[in-house]
């Protein structure tokens, strides 16, 4: 049985990092990523842990191990993620509603990852709904960017809500930056 709760271990922090890991694309060949999707960052247990004392990350746990997770970064993680500050700056100059996205509280989908056995049984959706029911009395929209070459992830966001605000290309590939509204 699978259950959603929020990351509250250091061993817990430790088997996402594990699991994120197995779904880099420098793990996984072409095809995997064209029809699994991937990870594109990598974190490290130090940043996770800043990350997680400002705001837990949703995990999905079979027993006692990690087997899907959704990190929480707020606004104030920018400062963890240098290679995420160009995502950050675009994200300071984006409308959502002809209203400046700064003007809404919202904070970004740091990444999220379900383990290859547990793939295309609901948990993605479980994780968003679960997000949604914690941080929904503190927050109008959840941000996230998905890599244009991820369709799997592309098609799971759309599915729960997530409508697209913008698109750019950088060094690294074409992005989309999604929104989900929860006002």
């Amino acid at each position: 049985m699978f259950s959603a709760t929020l990351v509250s271990s250091d061993k817990e922090l430790q088997q996402i990092l594990r699991l994120q890991e197995m779904n880099l694309p420098i793990n996984i060949d072409k095809a995997e990523m064209a029809s699994q999707g991937f990870v594109t960052l990598h974190h490290n247990l130090d940043v996770l842990i800043q990350m997680h004392d400002l705001a837990p990350s949703v995990i999905i746990k079979d027993g006692e191990n990690v087997v899907g997770y959704a990190l929480t970064m707020l606004k104030e993680c920018r400062q963890l993620m240098p290679d995420l500050e160009p995502m950050f700056t675009i994200l300071d100059s984006l409308t959502w509603k002809k209203i400046p996205l700064n003007e809404y509280h919202y904070y970004v989908m740091g990444q999220i990852c379900i383990a290859k056995e547990y793939r295309g049984k609901g948990l993605v959706d479980l994780l968003y709904q679960q997000h949604r029911k914690i941080y929904n009395p503190q927050f109008d929209l959840l941000i996230t960017e998905i890599s244009a070459r991820n369709q799997r992830s592309i098609r799971a966001h759309e599915k729960a809500g997530f409508k697209t605000i913008h698109t750019h290309v950088d060094d690294l590939d074409k992005w989309l930056v999604v929104g989900w509204d929860w006002k």
